[in-house]
This record gives structure tokens, C-alpha cells and sequence, in this order.
């Protein structure tokens, strides 16, 4: 009998215990709802790869300030996609005014553009490049000299965010497979490169480098996989947490890559 008041006196006390630290909780909530939000949203560089900072403010570390490296096609050297008509596209993976097409893995990139506050920045532009399958840059690499492919701009929507529908790049001699953009402060400057806010690059994660280059047309990007890492590339060995993309999917739907990009605006 003794044993069975202690036991309802433990059950009890558990109870009482369990209704106050739900008191609180609720309390809590009521008390720090949106500061709890706000701050589960910033800092960015401290979430997963890629990651949404969310836009309820906080704190977003800006992305670094890259090279758009020899082939940008921005009128910087020589040749300038931004002026050539219908640029403005979602879909990058074809010639305008011709019949050619990037073929490769399927990727869509979305690019989520906020200030450092996280908040997000609608109506800004965003031109987006990368190299084909072949590691070749259109309008520039022997071969593709006529052709402007996987090279587009977007206009950053409501959210912050533009998107493109393109082909997973390969990897090519000396540097990780990668993606290159600059940021512009609206369409109408995104004409030519000195009216550009922001140059970067994001970095495609290996677990699906490895996975899509096992794909037909990517067997050069096996063996120059091998003989680079994010730790020796020039561009992201000082450190690739804020240009590090997440992913999901697969070889046969198609991957998507989304990355957080937060500028000085």
C-alpha cells in the first residue's frame, strides 16, 4: 500500500511540473513569437548550405565579391550578352536566334537575393552564366564562338528570388564545378557590366558532381573532379559557406540548386 501512494504521489507531482513548463512555454510563445521568428531567420552563414535566410529579419553576411572570371560575356572584354535581344529568360539552355541546345543533366537555380537584414529584394536583375557539358563557355571556347547558351537575366520577383532552367555545368581543368552571376539594381541596368552591384559564384555541392558526372557526355569531368577540392580552388578555398548551394533531386528529373544571396543593398 505504501508502494502505491508513492507512486501516485511521483505521477502527481510529474503532472503539476509538466502543466508548468507548458504555462511557460505558452507564455513564451506570446511573449517572443516574432523575435523567436526573426531570430531562427538570420545569420544565414549559419544555417545549411544554401539554406533560406528567411526575410523576418536578422542578420545575412554578404556573399564575397568574386572574379566573373575571362568569359562573362558582359562587354567587359569583347563580347556582350546583356545587349543581345531576349537575354532576359528563364529557360538558358538554347541559342537565341538559333537552333542549338545545351544538353546535360537537367538544373534549375534559384537564386534567393536579400539585404543584410534578410530581407528580401524584389525588382533587382540577375545575369547568370556557367559552362556547358563540355566545360566550354558559349561565345567564347573554341567550337561555341556563335552560340550564347546557358547565359540569361532575371528580374528578382516579390520574394527575392529568380530562376533559371539550365543543365548541370561540367567540371573542367583547375577549377569546381561552379556557376557565375552579377547582380544589377534593375533590368534597365542590366545592359552592360559597369552597372553591376555584385559579382560572385556559387559552388555545386560534390555528392551530386560525383553523381551526375557518372552521366554520358560528362566523362571529362570524372578525372578533373579528382584533381580539384572546394579547399584548393583559387575562387572558394578562403572559405564557401555563403556560396555553397543546396540540392535535391536527381539524375533523371533533374536536380535544383538554391542559394541564398545577400548584398549590400
Amino acid at each position: 500500500m505504501a508502494h502505491d501512494d508513492t507512486h501516485h504521489q511521483g505521477l502527481a507531482r510529474d503532472l503539476d511540473v509538466m502543466q508548468k513548463l507548458l504555462h511557460r512555454r505558452r507564455l513564451l510563445q506570446l511573449a517572443t513569437g516574432v523575435g523567436i521568428a526573426a531570430f531562427l531567420g538570420c545569420k544565414a552563414s549559419e544555417s545549411s548550405p544554401g539554406g533560406d535566410a528567411g526575410t523576418n529579419g536578422g542578420s545575412c553576411d554578404e556573399i564575397p565579391e568574386e572574379t566573373a572570371g575571362p568569359y562573362p560575356g558582359d562587354g567587359s572584354n569583347g563580347a556582350n550578352a546583356l545587349a543581345l535581344a531576349g537575354i532576359v529568360r528563364g529557360d538558358i539552355r538554347s541559342t537565341l536566334g538559333g537552333t542549338s541546345v545545351a544538353g546535360g543533366v537537367p538544373l534549375t537555380v534559384k537564386l534567393n537575393l536579400v539585404d543584410g537584414s534578410c530581407v528580401a529584394l524584389s525588382g533587382y536583375a540577375i545575369y547568370l552564366w556557367h559552362c556547358d557539358r563540355e566545360g566550354r563557355y558559349s561565345m567564347y571556347s573554341s567550337g561555341v564562338e556563335n552560340e550564347n547558351y546557358l547565359r540569361g537575366v532575371q528580374e528578382t520577383d516579390d520574394e527575392g528570388s529568380a530562376t533559371f532552367t539550365t543543365i548541370f555545368p561540367a567540371c573542367y581543368s583547375g577549377r569546381w564545378p561552379h556557376i557565375h552571376f552579377e547582380v544589377f539594381p534593375g533590368l534597365n541596368a542590366a545592359t552592360t557590366h559597369d552597372q553591376k552591384v555584385k559579382t560572385s559564384q556559387l559552388a555545386l555541392p560534390e555528392a551530386a558532381c560525383h553523381e551526375v558526372f557518372a552521366e554520358p557526355g560528362y566523362e571529362a569531368s570524372v578525372s578533373n573532379l579528382t584533381g580539384v577540392s572546394l579547399e584548393r580552388d583559387n575562387v572558394f578555398s578562403d572559405g564557401v559557406t555563403l556560396q555553397l548551394a543546396s540540392i535535391e533531386g536527381n539524375v533523371t528529373d533533374g536536380y535544383t540548386a538554391t542559394l541564398t544571396v545577400a548584398i549590400d543593398a
